[in-house]
């Protein structure tokens, strides 16, 4: 049981960092053009090919969801200070 969520944490934390530099160049799209759609989209069809790789089931993808909703405020936060 460790092991497995040790896996995915690990994979959460992957998730987040995926994440970042979609969220990092999202906080500069026009909010709800095209590029904002893709870049809050584009990783996450390697998020669940990640997830089915590693064998977990659906019951992973709200850890995994939070993980990447994290990287995307984080990078969002990230520029938003460097524009200050």
């Amino acid at each position: 049981m460790g092991k497995i969520l040790l896996t995915l944490l690990i994979l959460t934390l992957i998730t987040l960092t995926l994440n970042l530099p979609f969220g990092y160049l999202r906080s500069t799209a026009k909010k709800f053009s095209v590029k904002w759609f893709l870049y809050i989209h584009i990783p996450i069809p390697f998020v669940i090919l990640m997830r089915m790789w590693l064998g977990f089931g659906y019951t992973a993808i709200p850890v995994l969801l939070a993980g990447a909703m994290a990287g995307q405020l984080l990078g969002g936060y990230l520029n938003f200070n460097k524009a200050k």
